[in-house]
């Protein structure tokens, strides 16, 4: 697809136009009523009308990149993303592609409904993808990737009678286990569903999210296991059919969706994902004093610096000298 094609009007409608490779201009009606419609008509039009230049499409550096992910949760969620994104970007070369582009991507995506952080996700993978390509010297320029604004951090987390409420309601035993992972391991729900019975050792008394040596490490970590997770571990570990911790009818299990959802509704808490879990351990830790670094640790940050970002306001301490200095009155009084 050319990059210097315009969209202009011509007798009271709305027209693509680009030069082709001979330097003679092309011209297409749209059947788009307005100038976001025709950005994506455009992009169509120009797939069907113009012969791909040899090279490598995104198509063929989404797999690529796929294929070096391979056994990993990120394989599995880009191809999930891949159905929605290959329509509008799979055919084009890395250069084509545009803020313009990520732009009527955005826009494609709101109408259908999905939410921003969605959209943020996918356009995000796009970007690695690109960036990925520049590493290995596949491609030589990775476009500039617009995504809409990050939303702001879930601040949903459960308090101690809202966590007893969770625990008690009856559920599928994978369901409460996996419930129970999360919450002492502030581990994602991917990196619960990937855990195996080799990562867990009951001598040293330690659980290890990452699935290999070397990675994934992102939001993973290696941590201890309290007395209730030690239990519930021990039992499940007897009956265990796989090498997965978390299983159902003999297989491992590659959602809890469904079953958690209904333990949230029979508790009667509202605005709870598998994510609020994780939230939840770590404010718990934080309400607790637990220093930012430790925190850092035991949920697998890159950096402190996220950590406090996000959870340094709910330690009880936290900018306490900082109000006592403010705190105007005890002058006003001696005055």
């Amino acid at each position: 697809m050319p990059n210097d094609y315009r969209i202009g009007k011509l007798n009271g409608g709305l027209v693509v136009t680009w030069w082709g490779d001979d330097g003679k201009r092309r011209r297409y009606r749209l059947k788009a009523q307005s100038r976001k419609e025709a950005e994506v008509e455009a992009v169509s039009v120009i797939r069907e009308h113009v012969i791909k230049p040899d090279g490598c499409d995104i198509d063929q550096l989404w797999q690529a990149y796929r294929k070096e992910k391979a056994g990993r949760r990120i394989a599995t969620t880009m191809e999930f993303e891949w159905r929605y994104m290959r329509p509008f970007f799979g055919n084009l070369r890395p250069d084509q592609v545009s803020v313009d582009l990520c732009r009527a991507y955005t826009e494609i995506r709101r109408g259908a409904g999905k939410k921003d952080g969605t959209i943020w996700t996918e356009l995000g993978h796009l970007r690695t993808v690109l960036r990925w390509g520049v590493d290995k010297n596949i491609i030589r320029h990775a476009a500039k990737i617009e995504r809409p604004p990050k939303p702001a951090p879930k601040e949903r987390w459960l308090d101690h009678e809202e966590i007893g409420r969770l625990l008690a309601t009856p559920k599928a035993h994978h369901i409460q286990l996996a419930i129970l992972l999360m919450l002492a391991t502030a581990g994602r729900v991917g990196a619960i569903l990937e855990l195996k019975w080799d990562r867990v050792d009951f001598e040293r008394g330690t659980v290890n999210l990452r699935s290999t040596e070397t990675g994934p490490r992102k939001g993973r970590a290696i941590v201890p296991m309290n007395d209730g997770l030690r239990a519930a571990l021990s039992q499940a570990k007897s009956a265990a059919i796989t090498d997965y911790v978390i299983e159902w009818a003999g297989a491992p299990v590659k959602s809890i969706k469904t079953g958690f959802n209904r333990a949230c509704a029979d508790a009667k808490l509202e605005n709870v994902s598998p994510h609020t879990l994780r939230h939840t351990a770590a404010v718990h830790l934080a309400m607790n004093d637990v220093p930012m670094q430790r925190i850092s640790q035991y949920l697998g940050h890159s950096s402190v610096a996220v950590t406090e970002r996000v959870y340094a306001r709910y330690a009880p301490e936290h900018l306490r000298e900082e109000a006592a200095i403010l705190d105007f009155t005890k002058r006003a009084q001696v005055v």
